[in-house]
């Protein structure tokens, strides 16, 4: 067999455009680790020492499922913390459901993980950010859930402005 010797390379600035997606792959791995660490949570019951997470997700991704109320306080983005008061997490290949409480008024939010954006471990900084990797479309109004409160009540709001909601951290058992 004769070797042939290779053509020379291209010298340009301009990055050739993929056929493999390798963007989309990395952020779905990425994402696993996400399902893993939630996965360890629920099979364990609760977080080992210090560990909590903020978990920020976009609200109208396709698939989230969350109280009205908590919609139109948080109509882009929305940060959760899974700390001590939280119950009934339940962990799928591709979603999460986890119940908290508002302001007093326990919910239920259903959050598949390529609407995530944000994992946050602060305990010992480890940290993640993704690109919402589905086309954002409008949130379909629906009924009154049996977690959302009535229209005339309010959820208590973070007074700083920011997206981060305020939760009660005390451990339900």
């Amino acid at each position: 067999m004769l070797a042939r010797p290779l053509p020379p390379a291209k010298v340009s600035d301009e990055t050739p455009e993929s056929l493999i997606p390798y963007d989309e792959i990395v952020q779905d791995a990425l994402r696993a680790v996400v399902g893993r660490v939630l996965r360890e949570v629920e099979s364990t019951g609760g977080l080992p020492g210090d560990h909590h997470f903020y978990i920020t997700f976009k609200t109208r991704m396709p698939g989230v499922s969350i109280p009205k109320h908590l919609l139109e306080r948080f109509p882009d983005e929305m940060t959760i913390v899974i700390q001590h008061r939280f119950w009934d997490l339940n962990v799928d290949d591709d979603r999460f459901t986890v119940g908290l409480s508002f302001g007093g008024v326990p919910a239920t939010l259903n959050v598949p993980f390529n609407a995530v954006t944000q994992f946050h471990d602060p305990a010992v900084e480890f940290a993640l950010t993704f690109q919402a990797n589905a086309a954002e479309l409008p949130h379909e109004e629906h009924e009154q859930a049996h977690n959302d409160p009535p229209d005339n009540e309010t959820a208590e709001k973070a007074d700083d402005g920011s997206n981060v909601v305020n939760v009660d951290f005390t451990r339900k058992k």
